[in-house]
């Protein structure tokens, strides 16, 4: 059967394909008119907002760190300078793989597992577009094994720059201090542009005191990159402004003179010059090396320093609060003078002991079998206890602390490093403050004798002897003498600066007071008489032995019977020459024993390496 023949509508279909070929055509005008729309945006009227985005692609601005301004002494011996090195630094977003790059460097450069621990630490907290440091002070052959190979390690480079140096090692390390990594709580304390680019900040001691005029300020530098990042040339730059150098008034080597003087005894010193207030020497001991914290100190070395029972990292000089024991006497003994409670000449009996009236307690005298009748001269001289329990009652908790608030005592000295502590001067209202308890006759007789509840720091009593040789003359110690520029290299000093001329109407009780300490080192029975020995200059000075623990009532000190950590701390003041002082010191040694056996003599190396001996 044939099959049936389709008629085809051929004008239909021409309708249809027409129809067709319009719709097809108004889309491809309407896709072409967005396509021109979306040029004619992109070209005309967001124009400059991609013009600025391409060039943020191609131009960088990159911070140029400021070299850090140096440290010298007062002689010009540079303290803590910049040594020129190499650090391996990586910038996390440009690499793919970061633990395949850190095996591939590790067979080029000795990466040691404190590197790790360290760059681990560190890109925790910094930006992935921000560089790591991964090792420091790469040597030369490292560099150039690696500059070989640069091309097989995207993301990764090796930046000159200076390194923080400390040549002395720990020489005078708690005055100076030392710089390290800049942490997240550094930067809320900095002005953040400022520190672009700069990797290490002051942490302690003068590094960080002075940190604002050793910084310097930043400078920057327009830079045009490939698709890579790679710097292809600079466009502009604007030069960093270095930090300022600064001048100490530390000589280093009496600073290495009195540290040796220690013997390697914990404890601490001061010499100052009192007719300015300089800090000749700042003694910390046990010291530490600085340079190990530079670029991050190893967790093992850090617990041993930490862990260290001598504690080397703690200042003494600064922060040690110790009784100052019979150092006070002097200052006690020109109190009781001005305030009219004693005279020159008055004379108390010292049978070995004091009781105050109607008690049975006895407060007993260093001297077992007392030292008979003494005036205040002998008393200061020979140490007794008994002459300053009884003035000590006479003028009262109440005068005793005022007047002892004039030298100082129980404030910070407001010397030039930070972290200084004030120590103690009870009062009343301190007592009834911090123990909510009435003040005790019996604790005015300790107070007398620089025990029970006072303490003072090394600083604070090298300060205030200090004061007392210039009759009165209270001046802030200062360690930074002078600041330079790098623009014109001229130093400028920093003031001296007066605290208070202490009121005390007689000169003739700073007389007294003075004659008396020289009795104590030049007299026939004075405490520190075996240090006068073939000495070219005269030496006033006060003998201290403080207590660590207290005495039960009739109990006995015996050294021989207790731990070390248990002796007394040992003691010395002094300042020299008797008529025109040029020095004045403060010797604490830990545990020490006796101020004239231990402290005193290593006070008269520190002076005869200082008020050097005329040639004949």
């Amino acid at each position: 059967m044939a099959r049936p023949v389709t008629i085809k509508d051929y004008l239909y279909e021409s309708h249809l394909f027409m129809q067709r070929a319009i719709q097809a055509l108004i889309i491809a005008g309407l896709l072409f008119a967005v396509l021109v729309g979306r040029l004619v945006y992109l070209q005309v009227v967001a124009h400059e907002h991609f013009i600025t985005l391409s060039d943020d692609n191609r131009i960088k601005i990159l911070p140029l760190p400021p070299n850090r301004g140096l440290i010298f002494d007062r002689n010009g011996l540079i303290l803590a300078d910049n040594l020129p090195s190499y650090r391996l630094e990586i910038t996390r977003e440009q690499i793919h793989d970061l633990d395949a790059t850190l095996a591939e460097l590790g067979k080029l450069i000795d990466i040691r597992d404190v590197d790790l621990k360290r760059f681990r630490r560190l890109r925790q907290r910094t930006p992935s577009f921000k560089p790591v440091p991964l090792r420091f002070h790469l040597s030369d052959e490292e560099v150039a094994r690696f500059a070989i190979n640069r091309h097989r390690f995207p993301g990764v480079d090796i930046v000159a720059g200076l390194s923080r140096h400390y040549p002395h090692g720990p020489l005078a390390a708690h005055a100076i201090g030392y710089v390290g990594r800049i942490d997240e709580r550094d930067l809320q304390n900095v002005d953040g542009s400022n520190y672009s680019g700069t990797t290490h900040i002051g942490k302690v001691g003068i590094e960080k005191t002075y940190e604002d005029l050793l910084h310097g300020s930043v400078g920057y530098r327009q830079v045009e990159t490939n698709a890579e990042g790679r710097i292809l040339r600079t466009l502009t730059r604007i030069p960093p402004v270095p930090g300022e150098n600064l001048y100490l008034t530390l000589d280093a080597e009496l600073q290495s003179a009195a540290e040796q003087a220690f013997e390697g005894k914990a404890g601490a010193a001061i010499v100052i010059d009192p007719a300015n207030g300089d800090v000749l020497a700042f003694v910390s001991l046990p010291s530490y090396d600085p340079n190990l914290f530079v670029n991050g100190i190893d967790v093992d070395s850090y617990k041993a320093l930490r862990d260290d029972p001598q504690r080397p990292l703690f200042n003494r000089a600064l922060r040690g609060q110790y009784p100052p024991g019979s150092t006070l006497k002097p200052f006690v003994a020109l109190g009781g003078l001005e305030q009219g409670i004693t005279t020159a000449h008055a004379h108390t009996y010292c049978p070995g002991f004091y009781q105050l009236p109607g008690k049975a307690r006895k407060y007993r005298d260093w001297k077992r079998w007392g030292h008979g009748t003494v005036d205040l001269v002998s008393a200061i001289a020979q140490s007794c206890d008994v002459y300053f329990y009884d003035l000590a009652l006479s003028m009262g908790i109440d005068r005793l602390h005022e007047f002892l608030s004039l030298f100082g005592f129980g404030q910070r000295t407001g010397i030039d490093i930070k972290g200084e502590l004030p120590g103690l001067l009870p009062s009343r209202e301190w007592k009834r403050a911090t123990h909510n308890q009435p003040w005790f006759p019996g604790e005015t007789l300790i107070a007398g004798i620089g025990q029970g509840f006072v303490l003072s720091t090394p600083i604070q009593l090298a300060s205030a002897t200090a004061t007392l040789s210039q009759y009165g003359r209270r001046l802030r110690p200062r360690i930074v003498a002078a600041t330079q520029t790098h623009e014109d290299g001229e130093l400028t000093p920093r003031p001296v600066e007066t605290i208070l001329d202490i009121p005390v109407e007689d000169r003739q009780h700073w007389t007294t007071v003075i004659h008396a300490m020289r009795e104590v080192v030049q007299g026939r029975h004075g405490t520190a008489r075996k240090i006068s020995k073939g000495a070219w200059y005269e030496i006033a000075g006060k003998t201290g032995t403080a207590q660590v623990f207290g005495l039960k009532k009739e109990e006995k000190y015996d050294a021989s019977k207790l731990s070390k950590e248990l002796h007394d701390h040992s003691l010395f003041i002094a300042f020299a020459p008797v008529d025109k002082p040029r020095v004045a010191v403060a010797v604490v040694v830990e545990h020490g024993g006796s101020g004239s056996a231990v402290a005193a003599p290593i006070a008269r190396k520190i002076m005869d390496h200082y008020l050097k001996k005329p040639s004949p």
